[in-house]
């Protein structure tokens, strides 16, 4: 009786050994495409005010590849529309990321063209500085969700009654949100936005950013964070090939490229956060 309790066990090792297989799926390889990060920041309540104005590229990748390649041998040049000035950027340090040459802070009511050249293609956009306004408070807050365990951040700003507005907020580890003035137009607002306990470890300092942005901008970004997710490793590295933005290329329209041109004033506040009870 012993020997037969040890023959169905055999006999499922067996079987279950014999039906493994290795499945290969293919994923097709797609054609590299030129993605362009270039969202510039002017932090207008800063004295003297500064800018971020770096032109980042790197080319589209396979969906198992896991580092996005940089573009480093692409000529990037700016052009001011009201006098026809040329500001010429370089990649110094040959990582994909394009400075401007001189000191440069885009003006207002001004619009700007980019020009990339790259691989006999050329690309073009244009984008004028869209305005903010100040945030008047970032703090803390008690407050959690369903979890219990997550950390509020309450925001505070005054919208500007003069136009319609439109928001994008960075609230650091890659977490995006966008909103838009409708129902607070001209306004005193504030809201809540809420970390998972895995987005953060506390405690952590934080920095919060507040951008104007264009309408078609605020549109872009709402699809690409909705397609592209948060926590990516930042939206402009997962950009669905099917969302174009505002860079186009004048040489073969069929070879589009992937990625915005935009100028945003932009104020932020550094925040620590702690451990509530």
């Amino acid at each position: 009786m012993m020997k037969k309790s040890y023959i169905l066990p055999i006999l499922l090792i067996l079987f279950f050994t014999n039906c493994e297989k290795v499945v290969e799926i293919d994923v097709p390889s797609t054609t590299p495409k030129l993605i362009i990060d270039a969202v510039f920041e002017v932090y207008f309540t800063e004295t003297p005010i500064r800018a971020n104005t770096i032109v980042k590229l790197s080319k589209s990748a396979d969906y198992f590849d896991e580092t996005i390649p940089p573009v480093t041998n692409a000529t990037v040049f700016l052009t001011n529309l009201a006098d026809n000035s040329i500001i010429n950027f370089s990649d110094a340090n040959a990582d994909g990321n394009y400075e401007p040459t001189i000191s440069f802070i885009p003006a207002e009511n001004v619009t700007y063209e980019l020009t990339i050249i790259h691989e006999n293609n050329t690309y073009k956009g244009t984008a004028t500085r869209i305005k903010s306004t100040p945030l008047t408070s970032v703090i803390q807050g008690d407050e959690t969700l369903f979890a219990g365990t997550e950390t509020e951040v309450k925001v505070t700003f005054t919208d500007d009654a003069t136009q319609e507005n439109y928001y994008l907020f960075d609230f650091s580890k890659q977490l995006f949100l966008t909103i838009e003035d409708r129902f607070f137009n001209g306004s005193d607002y504030n809201f809540s936005y809420f970390y998972d306990e895995e987005d953060i470890t506390l405690p952590t300092t934080v920095n919060v950013k507040m951008s104007g942005i264009s309408k078609e901008f605020y549109t872009y970004y709402r699809v690409l964070i909705d397609q592209s997710g948060q926590n990516a490793g930042g939206p402009f590295e997962t950009i669905p090939s099917s969302l174009l933005g505002n860079m186009i290329n004048i040489t073969d329209e069929s070879k589009f490229p992937l990625g915005y041109f935009h100028i945003s004033e932009t104020d932020s506040k550094p925040l620590n956060l702690v451990e509530k009870n």
